[in-house]
C-alpha cells in the first residue's frame, strides 16, 4: 500500500518517510539485518545449550550421600521410580522443545535467504508457533528454583541448583532473541520478489 508506520507511535507515513512527523522517530520499513541477529542470536543459543546438558542440573544433599544429575540424568532417574509423566514432561521440555525451536529457527531464516519448499501459509504457522511456546521452554529452570527454596532442611538434606541451569537459562533467552529477531514479514516479501501470487480468499458456495 506504499505505507510504513512508526514503531513508537504507530502514526502511518508514506513509503518514503525518514522521520515520523509525529514524534521523530527514524523509520524502516524492514529491518535490514534481521537475519545476522537471528543467527548470531540463535548460534550463541546452542553453544550454551550444549554444556546445558553436560553439566548437572541438580545437586541434592543429603545426610549419606550427595547427587548431580543432568537433565536427561534426573528424567531416566525419575522414569525408573516410577514417575513416567513427569519425566517425559522434563524430556519434552527441556529437549524435544529447544531442539525444535533451533531447527525451526533455521528453517525460517534459510527458507528467507534462499527458495522454501514451504508455503508462505506454513512457514508463518511456523513462525507462531515458535513463539508461542518459547514461555514453556523455562520450566525446567523454574522447577529447580522452587525445589532449591522449599527443600532446605540444614544438615538433613538440602537441593542446589547445578551450573547447567545457568546455561539452560542462557540458552532460552537467546534463544527468544532470535526469534523475536527474525522479521516474519520477509516470508511475503520473498515471495511478492519471485513472483508468486498471493493467496486468494476462497468463496464460499451455497
Amino acid at each position: 500500500m506504499g505505507l510504513v508506520a512508526c514503531e513508537r507511535c504507530t502514526r502511518l507515513w508514506p513509503i518514503d518517510t525518514q522521520t515520523c512527523g509525529r514524534c521523530g522517530h527514524h523509520m524502516q520499513s524492514r529491518d535490514t539485518h534481521s537475519l545476522q541477529k537471528v543467527w548470531a542470536w540463535m548460534a550463541v543459543g546452542l553453544i550454551c545449550y550444549i554444556p546445558a546438558n553436560l553439566y548437572p542440573m541438580l545437586a541434592t544433599r543429603t545426610l549419606v550421600s550427595k547427587n548431580e544429575d543432568t537433565i536427561i540424568g534426573g528424567a531416566i532417574e525419575l522414569a525408573h521410580h516410577g514417575s513416567y509423566g513427569i519425566a517425559f514432561i522434563i524430556i519434552f521440555a527441556s529437549v524435544v522443545i529447544p531442539i525444535g525451536k533451533f531447527l525451526a529457527i533455521g528453517t525460517l531464516a534459510l527458507g528467507v535467504q534462499n527458495r522454501s519448499r514451504l508455503s508462505r501459509i506454513r512457514r508463518h504457522q511456523l513462525y507462531e508457533v515458535v513463539e508461542y511456546i518459547g514461555r514453556w521452554s523455562m520450566i525446567d529452570v523454574f522447577v529447580v528454583a522452587i525445589l532449591s527454596s522449599l527443600v532446605q532442611l540444614g544438615a538433613l538434606a538440602s537441593i542446589q541448583p547445578g551450573k547447567a541451569s545457568l546455561f539452560f537459562a542462557l540458552s532460552v533467552i537467546f534463544t527468544m532473541l532470535s526469534a523475536q529477531s527474525f522479521d516474519s514479514r520477509m516470508i511475503w516479501d520473498q515471495e511478492e520478489r519471485s513472483g508468486a501470487p498471493a493467496p486468494q480468499p476462497t468463496k464460499a458456495t451455497a
